[in-house]
């Protein structure tokens, strides 16, 4: 970029340096405006001879234009992409989602001179009209040798982000005890509703039975049959792993255990299992309480029918203590 001082008359076209203010305080023009015919007359209203403006050069291309090339690359899933001031091009999801970050891509991308990106945390939830990442650019202008790796980069190895949708999103519910599943109910009911309507309108199917293997196995079996996003489990028990009765039940419908343990306090003793695409999950102690634990963590991209491995499960250890 070549910055210089010119002549208000003549700064049609150019970038604006610096933002430019009326005597009593107020902005007038804001830093990286592109000037035109309009803004001279209003400049010269204003008693301006004299402007400081730059302009690209060749090879350069300008702050907003890049931005929106990164924007443009960089996801995928419901969103829109706005273009803000200085230089900042930000995502804004179009519908309820659930938000998809590959760290490690956006660690590379983020190591870059000339472009960055903030984005909303890994499996956030994210609301109509919620912004999820902003793409911002080094002032008025990048290299475009830089802006063409970047965006090759993007579109041999991207997405970095998803926006995945959560369109009519459903929970089975299995609340189980040693003595009656009415007792695990009324526990249980009032923080369960509590922790769902954070999210979009959440359709439940809810069931109590005897916390036994072949009771709980025949319940989850019935939940499995209307194919919900997600199945838990809440048991007023805490099992201690996979052969407690909990864990044999989810083997005897079928499950495949996809994780147990999770490095996240409180909910370290969350089971993971899914029975072909619908994922069941027993967490023991965390209905029991509204406070953050680790089904908040994983409720999102399950509810978007995005299936968790035990690798994801394990990278939530970094931020996973909630208390």
């Amino acid at each position: 970029m070549k910055a210089q001082t010119v002549d208000v008359k003549t700064s049609t076209g150019r970038i604006l340096c610096c933002t430019v203010f009326r005597p009593g305080g107020k902005k007038l023009l804001g830093k990286g405006h592109l000037i035109s015919e309009e803004d001279i007359r209003v400049l010269e209203s204003e008693g301006m001879d004299k402007i400081w403006v730059t302009e690209l050069e060749d090879g350069e291309i300008g702050e907003d234009d890049a931005v929106c090339a990164v924007a443009s690359e960089m996801g995928c899933g419901c969103y829109e992409i706005k273009l803000g001031a200085g230089g900042r091009a930000n995502l804004i999801a179009t519908e309820a989602c659930c938000v998809l970050v590959d760290d490690d891509l956006l660690k590379q991308v983020n190591c870059t001179a000339s472009v960055v990106i903030a984005t909303s945390l890994n499996f956030s939830f994210a609301l109509p009209g919620q912004r999820i990442a902003t793409v911002k650019s080094a002032p008025f202008a990048v290299s475009k040798s830089d802006l063409d790796g970047l965006v090759n980069m993007l579109k041999d190895r991207g997405p970095i982000l998803q926006a995945r949708p959560m369109r009519k999103p459903s929970v089975g519910i299995l609340y189980t005890d040693p003595l009656s599943g009415e007792r695990a109910r009324l526990m249980f009911e009032s923080i369960m509703r509590q922790r769902l309507d954070h999210f979009a309108p959440v359709a439940t199917t809810a069931l109590s039975c005897i916390e036994e293997e072949t009771a709980v196995a025949r319940s989850l079996q019935h939940l499995l049959r209307s194919k919900p996003s997600v199945i838990l489990v809440a048991s007023t028990t805490a099992p201690a792993g996979p052969e407690d009765v909990i864990g044999r039940a989810l083997v005897r419908t079928g499950g495949q255990m996809e994780r147990f343990l999770a490095p996240v306090e409180p909910g370290n003793l969350m089971l993971l299992s899914y029975k072909d695409d619908i994922p069941m999950i027993s967490a023991p102690g965390c209905f029991r309480s509204a406070k953050a634990n680790v089904v908040d963590l994983v409720l999102p991209p399950l509810l978007a029918r995005y299936r968790v491995s035990t690798w994801e499960i394990a990278c939530l250890g970094h931020g996973g203590l909630l208390i």
